[in-house]
């Protein structure tokens, strides 16, 4: 369907009923065109073939005048204000909402320098650009080959993550090869936990023909959506290797070419979006951010959405035709404009006095020349959509919008108090969430139970007061630990850490294999490496305690 035409079929009136403000236009336009109307008030005292010939200048033509430029006015304040829409605004907490997982690919094929410097640089450059454009949303970073591995978990920290997708290299996977079906199973276990579906990104050089089933059962399952995007060349590179040369086999430079008629074929087999980066752009990152929110819109529709007014658009014609009331010759109402000059000379003070007992909560704010055009709400709304959120706080009177600004500003404390001035289920859940930030868990779980006393059916209020659940669970006090349970404390350093050659180890050698678990993970902790090792040696333990498990089974 064209855009114009979906434009047109979702157009309405959020307050129709202002709409009956046309009549009085149109009768304005009869009753002023009827009193002028000479012919009719002598029509009944002359005869009529006398009245043509007395009647001169009669004009026959249509001329405009003051009362059509009068109802036009009130023509087009009567649309603006039955509030003409045709498109949906998303959410305030929309962005945060939104998680997305980051698999990279770090199969051998990335080091192909057909991209500059390689592919796998590329695809650092494409996640830095993301996560500008996420603006705080929450983030996690995998890396996938023949094995799959966290590398961050779910943060708004982008100089983190920046920092620890810098750090991957195809060398620190344990495993070669490319299971994307693998990849996808880790990952969606791992974001079915969200309160909110997320998205899956791939950036990859070359697809798993054989993972199209389980891709196309993933698009399938309403959870999140797998997203791929591919880098490089039909042409293709060599591919380098880690002393910077090149590598051969038998004499011969190996190249990497990208096989888009697999990726099409991929993208039809398995039904989800598919495409190759923009060299030369970061087209293919806004791509991937439209489908991160309308994946999130599409499985939260009609949950607390709302219709966004566009009346708005009538105010700049308003203005033009008002400016004509001052032509030549046009009638001036000079006694409105001696009232508006009388309100314009009363002194800023006085001003803000008397719209004090209307917001208590705020401090009185100085008289700015905007204020006669836009009210401090639409300041603030304007402030908001600009990305100043602690601006847009102190302009905002809403207290429902100011404690929303003042919890993008990372205001929370603030923001509690704003949110508890409105008595709704929506401003206890943002209380909640505000709550949490701070991390006051225990109130934020009082607020989300409210919440779902007003609202029961609200999966997202149901999955935060888990998660504070769980969160003060954690906090409880645990048991101090036998000293024959074999257990050591969490604060022993790593060269004290010692063994009980006399207890018998269980079945399997399982008690043995966690306690070199925990001294391999203080052990991590304890040396001074870089990122990239730490990463190496983090998937190579994690592969090698993953290999027993299957054998096991």
């Amino acid at each position: 369907m064209p855009a114009w035409l979906d434009t047109l079929a979702h157009f309405h009136f959020l307050r129709p009923w202002w709409l009956l403000g046309l009549l009085p236009a149109a009768l304005l336009v009869w009753a002023v065109r009827r009193r002028g109307d000479v012919r009719r008030r002598w029509r009944d005292t002359i005869a009529p073939h006398l009245l043509d010939a007395l009647m001169l200048g009669e004009r026959r033509r249509l001329a405009l005048r003051p009362v059509h430029l009068t109802a036009l006015l009130l023509a087009l304040g009567t649309v603006a204000l039955a509030g003409p829409s045709w498109r949906q605004e998303r959410p305030p907490f929309l962005d945060d909402k939104a998680p997305l997982a980051i698999a990279v690919d770090l199969s051998h094929s990335m080091d192909a320098i057909d991209v500059t410097p390689t592919r796998l640089e590329r695809a650092k450059l494409k996640i830095k650009a993301l996560l500008a454009r996420r603006d705080g949303g929450r983030t996690a970073i995998y890396a996938y080959a023949g094995s799959t591995h966290l590398v961050l978990p779910l943060t708004d920290d982008a100089s983190l993550l920046q920092t620890f997708a810098e750090a991957l290299q195809t060398r620190i996977m344990p495993v070669p090869g490319r299971d994307m079906a693998q990849a996808l199973r880790v990952i969606d276990a791992d974001l079915k936990h969200e309160p909110v579906p997320g998205t899956i990104l791939f950036l990859t050089d070359g697809v798993d023909p054989a993972a199209a089933t389980a891709f196309r059962a993933q698009a399938d399952s309403g959870r999140s959506q797998p997203v791929v995007l591919a880098l490089g060349t039909e042409q293709g590179g060599p591919l380098r290797n880690g002393a910077g040369g090149l590598v051969e086999q038998d004499g011969a430079r190996v190249f990497a070419r990208l096989d888009v008629a697999a990726l099409e074929r991929f993208g039809d087999d398995s039904g989800v979006p598919v495409a190759t980066f923009t060299p030369d752009s970061d087209d293919d990152v806004a791509w991937v951010q439209r489908h991160v929110q309308s994946h999130l819109e599409q499985m939260q529709a009609g949950d607390r959405t709302r219709w966004k007014d566009e009346g708005w658009w009538l105010v700049p014609p308003l203005a033009l035709l008002a400016m004509l009331w001052f032509r030549k010759g046009w009638t001036v109402r000079w006694s409105a404009g001696l009232l508006l000059a009388l309100a314009l000379a009363a002194p800023p003070e006085a001003r803000a006095q008397s719209s004090a007992p209307a917001t208590q909560a705020s401090a009185v704010r100085p008289w700015r020349f905007v204020d006669l055009w836009l009210t401090h709400d639409q300041q603030g709304r304007r402030a908001f959509e600009q990305g100043d959120f602690a601006r847009a706080a102190t302009l905002f009177e809403d207290p429902m919008w100011r404690g929303i600004a003042q919890y993008r500003a990372g205001q929370y404390a603030q923001a509690v108090q704003s949110f508890a001035r409105v008595d709704s289920a929506q401003a206890d859940y943002n209380q909640g969430n505000a709550l949490a930030r701070q991390g006051q868990y225990r109130q934020a779980a009082a607020r989300y139970r409210q919440a779902l006393r007003r609202q029961p059916q609200w999966p997202a209020a149901s999955a935060n007061l888990a998660l504070m659940e769980k969160l003060l669970a954690q906090q409880l006090p645990q048991e101090k630990p036998d000293p024959d349970d074999g257990e050591e404390p969490p604060d022993l350093p790593p060269d004290q850490v010692k063994y009980d050659a006399a207890k018998p180890s269980a079945p399997g050698g399982k008690s043995l294999q966690v306690v070199l678990t925990q001294d391999a993970e203080m052990w991590m902790r304890a040396i001074q490496t870089t990122p990239t090792d730490l990463l190496q040696r983090k998937f190579a333990l994690q592969h090698g305690q993953a290999a027993p498990a299957q054998d096991a089974r």
